[in-house]
């Protein structure tokens, strides 16, 4: 409209007016909500900024429909996911806690009933295989065989176990994945997919077989190999033992999952085996085992125990009975010895208490410990000193303080008489005559048995020079060949005999008695005779034997060895002779 309608219009009737208020009252009425509409939508084309309102209402099914989209949504609000929790958890603590704690509750305590139940199998496991008769065996076998003890549990519990999962490219013959049970030495799994394939290939080769049908198992001692085979790929297992058929329906719903999984990726295989990665939770499934279920005889561990304890008890028992009998026979020898009285004998606490009297002179006892196999470490005495009585202690007591020589035997009776026998020095004689009396618990002393060593060498030395002779030729006073060494050995013997008269006090006198053969007078005899014992006289005094007493004596023929002899033997008559007279010399006084 312009200003002249609108001067028109103003000019216009009052009738006029009202109909024209009328029309826009209608209009409004039968236009009033869309025109309401089109001017909220002019506003927003003006404005094209996007409204919270409008996301909100869209944003639950743009989330529903992007996650059917691969995982492109998760990707994308991962980061916003994580930043939020993080914020969450730095904000306020117990907020997440509080919303996780039914979940890691409830996961928790699953798990720790679990790995419980696992440690008591584990126990119960352990002790049957360390236990029983049949571990014993086992450990015998293994020693036999050279194996380890696991080993020979293993073959001898074990029905089956999957040591090994191939998965195989089944137009290359390639490997895309391999698994292994634990603790099983591997060969190279190509070298394995190759045999695999080319004994696939022999058997199709040489026999005639249906459509659909292939190898499914080969048998290597006590190993198996089960092959699973799909349309584009191949599942292949190394068993251990005899497996139940029934378990080839897992090798079969492996190889229909991962047919299902990965089927673009088997068609369209170029090589890459990584694409095939996550098949590896699929295969794992596979690698199970079974070991023989234990007998329905229930051990009685509490029992086993019980045995047990009882056999350590036993033993504990033996030692220490066998022990305390070593003690006992112990003290009783203690007891028993001279000079030791036991008062008290006890055990304490491992230790071994002693208390008594002892002799001093009986000396050191602790290597009769030894006798007994008891440490004399585990040994505490107490001891109070005395004086002992005893025969045995008197003796003892005797030769420490006498000190005899070792041709001296001492012993002293119950009645408290000191026998002493042998043969001894004339000084010790004379000291223990002294001294006897001194020694507590000797009353007497008897040495009728005692000989004077002096004494014995004294009437040696008599009997050695009186049984000398020196030879002379026929009605002469010269030696024969050999006698003059003899007088060497007399001058010594004087000598001796001499020096060990002075010790004992006692004087000795010579006789030097000449003798002849009956070939000439009796007096040319006697003249012969004597002139024969002066010769040895003259030696003897030229030797220094001249303080003396020495007398010669001329015998003639009067005193022959052998009368009755022939005249081989009548040149013994012509010698010389000697007679030793001792003689006390108190007795002289």
């Amino acid at each position: 409209m312009n200003d002249n309608s609108s001067d028109t219009l103003s000019n216009q009737s009052p009738n006029q007016n009202q109909i024209s208020d009328e029309m826009v009252q209608l209009r409004s009425l039968l236009f009033g909500m869309e025109s309401e509409q089109l001017d909220e939508l002019h506003k927003r084309l003006k404005t094209p900024k996007i409204q919270p309102e409008d996301i909100s209402c869209i944003l639950p099914e743009a989330v529903m429909l992007g996650t059917t989209d691969g995982n492109k949504l998760g990707e994308a609000i991962v980061p916003t996911v994580e930043n939020a929790v993080r914020i969450s958890v730095e904000q306020d603590l117990n907020v997440l806690s509080e919303a996780l704690f039914p979940i890691l509750g409830t996961a928790i305590r699953k798990a720790i009933a679990s790995a419980l139940e696992e440690t008591i199998q584990s126990l119960n496991q352990t002790l049957n295989h360390s236990l029983s008769l049949q571990s014993l065996k086992w450990r015998v076998e293994a020693v036999q065989t050279g194996k380890s003890f696991a080993e020979i549990v293993l073959l001898r519990t074990l029905l089956y176990r999957v040591e090994q999962i191939f998965l195989i490219h089944k137009q290359t013959g390639l490997v895309l994945q391999h698994v292994v049970a634990p603790l099983v030495i591997t060969q190279d799994p190509d070298l394995v997919s190759g045999m695999l394939t080319a004994i696939q290939d022999f058997v199709k080769d040489s026999f005639t077989l249906k459509k659909g049908d292939g190898l499914q198992s080969l048998q290597f001692g006590e190993l198996t190999i089960w092959i699973e085979e799909g349309p584009l790929a191949v599942v292949a297992g190394i068993i251990r033992g005899n497996a139940p058929q029934e378990f080839r329906g897992v090798f079969q719903d492996t190889i229909a999952k991962i047919h299902l999984k990965f089927h673009q990726e088997l068609r369209d295989y170029n090589g890459n085996s990584e694409l095939f990665l996550p098949s590896k939770v699929y295969l794992e499934n596979c690698l199970q085992a079974q070991y023989k279920s234990s007998t329905k005889k229930k051990y009685n561990y509490v029992g086993m125990l019980s045995g047990l304890s009882a056999i350590a008890l036993s033993i504990w028992g033996f030692f220490y009975v066998r022990q305390q009998l070593r003690w006992n026979a112990y003290v009783h020898h203690l007891n028993s010895l001279p000079g030791i009285v036991i008062t008290k004998a006890e055990r304490q606490n491992g230790k071994y208490l002693l208390t008594g009297m002892r002799d001093p002179i009986t000396g050191d006892i602790n290597p009769i410990s030894q006798q007994f196999q008891i440490n004399q470490d585990d040994i505490k005495a107490t001891w109070e000193y005395y004086l002992s009585l005893e025969p045995e202690i008197a003796t003892k007591r005797a030769k420490e303080r006498l000190k005899p020589p070792n041709t001296v035997f001492l012993q002293t009776t119950p009645d408290g008489t000191l026998q002493v026998s042998g043969s001894a020095s004339n000084q010790w004689i004379l000291t223990t005559r002294r001294n006897w009396h001194l020694i507590p618990g000797v009353n007497q002393l008897n040495e009728q048995g005692l000989v004077d060593d002096n004494l014995q060498k004294l009437q040696f030395y008599e009997r050695q020079i009186e049984q000398e002779m020196f030879f002379f030729a026929e009605g002469k006073t010269e030696f024969i060949p050999g006698e003059v060494d003899k007088l060497k050995k007399l001058a010594s013997d004087f000598q001796n005999l001499i020096k060990t008269a002075q010790s004992l006090q006692k004087r000795v006198d010579i006789k030097i008695i000449g003798h002849a053969s009956n070939s000439g007078t009796e007096a040319q005899n006697i003249v012969l005779s004597q002139t024969r014992a002066q010769k040895i006289l003259g030696y003897l005094k030229s030797d220094g034997f001249k303080n003396i007493k020495i007398q010669t004596v001329a015998l003639g023929s009067r005193k022959p060895l052998n009368p009755q002899a022939q005249t081989e033997a009548l040149n013994l008559n012509r010698r010389v002779s000697l007679e030793v007279d001792i003689f006390d010399q108190k007795n002289l006084n």
